[in-house]
C-alpha cells in the first residue's frame, strides 16, 4: 500500500479584521506535494472548515512564485483541490501515515484552536505516524495534546517562522501573537537558523518541522525519509 499524506491548509483570507489579504503560502504546499508525488504517495488536503483555501498574494509574486507553484496555478485539477478541501470530520486518521501543516500567516488565526485537526494529529502520531509542519504551520501544533494530556510539543525540538523573520517581513504588528514565543511558553525547545530566510529543518523523533518557506522541500524530504 502506498504511503498517505494529509496536507493541512487555512481557510482564512484576511489579517484579522483588516482588509489586507493573506492565505496559504502556495510553494509550501507545492514543494512538499512534488516530493511526495515522486515517491508515489497518495495525498489529500484538509482545512479547519473544509471548502476553499485562499492563496497568500505575496506567495504568487516574484521571487516566491517558483516553477512548482506556477505549475499548480496552471493546473485546473490541482486548483480545484484548493477550492474544495476536505472537512476534518470527513478524515479517518487511521488512513494516513503523516500529517503536514502548511503555512502562510492565515494559519495563525484558524490552526491553533482547530480541535478536530488536533484529534487527527494526535491519532496519527499515537499510531506511529509522522507529524510535520513548515513555517507558520507549527501554529497548528501549539495546543495539540496527547492522550495523557501532555502537549505534543512540550520538551520537543522544533522550528518554525521566527519572530525576527516576522519583523523583517514587515508584519510583526499585524499578526495576533508571537508564535516563536508561544511555542517556548508551551515548553517546546525552539531552534532557528543563524540567518533569516534560509532553510532549516529540525527532526525530533517523528516530529519534523521546517522554519520558513525556503524549508518546505527539505522538510518533506525528511518526512519521506522517516516513512521509508
Amino acid at each position: 500500500m502506498p504511503r498517505r499524506i494529509l496536507h493541512v491548509v487555512s481557510n482564512v483570507a484576511r489579517y484579522g479584521d483588516s482588509a489586507e489579504p493573506t492565505g496559504l503560502w502556495l510553494s509550501e504546499l507545492t514543494h512538499a506535494w512534488q516530493v511526495f508525488a515522486a515517491k508515489g504517495y497518495e495525498q489529500r488536503i484538509v482545512s479547519p472548515k473544509g471548502g476553499a483555501s485562499p492563496l497568500e498574494p505575496r506567495s504568487l509574486q516574484w521571487p516566491n512564485l517558483d516553477a512548482t507553484a506556477k505549475a499548480w496555478l496552471a493546473d485546473a485539477a490541482r486548483m480545484a483541490l484548493l477550492a474544495d478541501t476536505a472537512r476534518p470530520d470527513a478524515i479517518d486518521p487511521a488512513g494516513f501515515d503523516a500529517i503536514y501543516f502548511t503555512g502562510g500567516h492565515a494559519v495563525m488565526w484558524d490552526f491553533p484552536d482547530a480541535q478536530e485537526l488536533q484529534r487527527i494529529t494526535r491519532a496519527i502520531y499515537e499510531r506511529g505516524g509522522v507529524v510535520s509542519s513548515v513555517c507558520h504551520g507549527y501554529c497548528g501544533l501549539l495546543n495539540t495534546t496527547l492522550s495523557d494530556g501532555a502537549l505534543l510539543v512540550a520538551g520537543r525540538r522544533l522550528t518554525g517562522f521566527s519572530w525576527r523573520e516576522e519583523v523583517l517581513a514587515g508584519v510583526a504588528r499585524k499578526v495576533p501573537y508571537n508564535a516563536e514565543q508561544e511555542m517556548q511558553r508551551r515548553g517546546a525547545l525552539y531552534e532557528k537558523a543563524l540567518l533569516p530566510f534560509v532553510s532549516k529543518v529540525v527532526v525530533d523523533g517523528r516530529l519534523v518541522t521546517g522554519q520558513n518557506p525556503q524549508s518546505a522541500r527539505a522538510t518533506a524530504e525528511r518526512v519521506a525519509a522517516l516513512l521509508g
